[in-house]
């Protein structure tokens, strides 16, 4: 884990095979889904052994299922909230619409996901929340299981 000014770095990896490309044989891909100057990107380094091609893809969105491995490899996050009162749950409710992009209704279920201890999902993605919450006076944190 690096550090990025005062927040770190917060990064998880998988390692998967594609087909090349240029002489389809196997493509050796790593992808990094990475927290850092306050976004979650995925990027993914790949190289064929066979003829020498490679690529880097940075900042695009992670496909489902290379999140799908990284939950199964890594096991998924949660995110905590220490302490919500009746007027921190409003603030909670708009960090998560802000975020997760979503409405009225879809919050109050997130939120409910939230105060149970049941919202999860990567680390990165977590942790930005947390962060994000924490940013508006909430106690939160991002825990592995």
């Amino acid at each position: 884990m690096g550090v990025v000014g005062m927040e770190p770095v917060v990064a998880q990896s998988v390692r998967y095979a594609e087909t090349c490309q240029d002489c389809g044989a196997d493509l050796e891909c790593c992808g990094v889904q990475v927290l850092a100057h306050g976004c979650v990107q995925w990027d993914v380094g790949a190289s064929c052994t066979a003829c020498g091609f490679a690529i880097a893809v940075c900042f695009g969105d992670i496909p489902s299922e290379r999140r799908a491995q990284l939950l199964a490899e890594h096991g998924a996050a949660t995110l905590r909230v220490i302490g919500p009162s009746a007027k921190k749950r409003v603030v909670i409710m708009r960090v998560l619409r802000a975020e997760l992009g979503i409405d009225l209704v879809s919050a109050k279920a997130a939120l409910g996901s939230v105060l149970n201890g049941d919202h999860s999902g990567t680390l990165p993605e977590m942790e930005l929340l947390a962060r994000k919450l924490r940013a508006s006076g909430i106690a939160a944190e991002a825990a592995r299981p």
